[in-house]
């Protein structure tokens, strides 16, 4: 079939196939030149399927020669509509894998049940050594618990009282005014409950049980903080409470890992397009404004290059892991740079739907956004009939306990 982009707000509900292994043959290949002094031996990356979660298994797998196992929830394709695009990067990943004859498996599955940690954990011990790295990159709206079998949703909203500031149309270019309302206690709760720290420790806890977590594992889940025009959304709303219980969770995760020599940190990422941050109004505006502010001053940065230094310079260079004064590793110091934020604190309150592409990098935005799905890749002819049934190999199921 010939399959071409169709967006539906902040989603693109078609993908190409051949595209997607492209971006991931792009990035195999910026890992390769960019090797990791002391690389983990066995990785686990959990949501490794896109953007930070899919750079960090590429970085560790390429960069690293390290076994990965990856975990991931995608929609397979069928004969009549293509898989989404993780399904598609993570076919391209492991088929590099195996001709880099690199140790590697994929689940997809609910990573927030029981039986799919126990599977893992199963395929870890017959086929894995110890895991010594674990990435937490999951990014989910909704989250069935375990225990209780009850659906948790997500929301985004301030809280306290309600927000209003602008951004950006992504289908019409139009900049437009925003209001959300202010957050109840159930909607503080439903999205600490989703985007928390309690499935990452409950995985913790499951690789300690079955006996697959090596002593000296080293594990991180990503963050953000972003600049203040952002922190009523983010920060400072429900967001910001969920990103709070996923920062205590590392440092109890932290203390229980020292004595082993390992560790647990939290890594503070740079703004970057993905399907979850094109849900957050404010965030797409602020985006390509600072973009256009970042390629100009040289130091723009994408979820490879970032997972990268991430793990070239920072969890496993030659000097230590540097922090904060929270204990943060700090991977949006680019972003943050005085400079930088100045340029965009000067541009925001003047950027209107007519100067929208003469002050910001929105036109890159989209062709970032549509990269993502595997559309507007150099090199891929979208016009050519592909065939959307490409197989993952290294495919594990998820099934029942006995």
């Amino acid at each position: 079939m010939i399959i071409r982009p169709k967006v539906r707000g902040f989603i693109c509900v078609t993908t190409h196939p051949t595209g997607c292994a492209l971006n991931v043959q792009r990035q195999i290949e910026h890992a390769r030149a960019h090797p990791i002094a002391n690389p983990p031996r066995c990785a686990l990356v959990l949501g490794s399927s896109t953007s930070y979660g899919l750079g960090s298994r590429i970085a560790l797998a390429f960069g690293g020669n390290a076994a990965t196992f990856g975990v991931f929830f995608d929609k397979p394709p069928t004969e009549r509509r293509p898989g989404t695009a993780g399904w598609y990067n993570t076919a391209a990943f492991e088929r590099a894998a195996d001709e880099a004859g690199l140790t590697s498996a994929s689940l997809n599955g609910d990573a927030f049940s029981h039986e799919t940690k126990a599977q893992v954990v199963k395929v870890l011990k017959e086929r894995f050594p110890p895991v010594d790295c674990v990435v937490n990159s999951l990014a989910s709206p909704r989250r069935v618990h375990p225990d209780t079998g009850v659906a948790h949703m997500s929301v985004l909203k301030p809280i306290g009282q309600p927000y209003h500031s602008k951004s950006v149309n992504t289908d019409t270019g139009e900049v437009v005014d925003v209001s959300l309302e202010a957050a109840t206690d159930d909607d503080v709760a439903n999205t600490v409950a989703v985007m928390g720290g309690e499935d990452w420790r409950m995985w913790m806890d499951a690789l300690e049980a079955g006996g697959v977590l090596a002593d000296d594992c080293r594990t991180v889940a990503y963050s953000y903080i972003g600049p203040e025009m952002t922190w009523p959304i983010y920060k400072d709303g429900t967001i910001g409470q969920a990103k709070a219980h996923l920062h205590d969770t590392a440092a109890l995760l932290d203390e229980r890992l020292k004595p082993g020599g390992g560790s647990a940190h939290i890594a503070v990422m740079k703004a970057v397009v993905t399907q979850s941050s094109a849900a957050i109004p404010v965030v797409p505006l602020y985006i390509s404004i600072l973009y256009k502010a970042m390629k100009e001053a040289g130091d723009h940065e994408g979820p490879m290059e970032q997972a990268t230094r991430l793990f070239e310079q920072r969890m496993f260079g030659s000097g230590g892991i540097p922090t904060d004064e929270h204990g943060f590793i700090r991977l949006d110091d680019l972003e943050m740079k005085a400079a930088t934020q100045s340029i965009v604190h000067d541009i925001w309150p003047r950027i209107d739907s007519d100067n929208l592409r003469d002050l910001s990098d929105f036109e890159g935005y989209k062709t970032d956004f549509l990269r993502l799905f595997g559309f507007q890749v150099d090199g891929v002819d979208e016009e050519a009939e592909v065939d959307p049934l490409v197989p993952i190999p290294n495919l594990v199921e998820v099934t029942e306990p006995a």
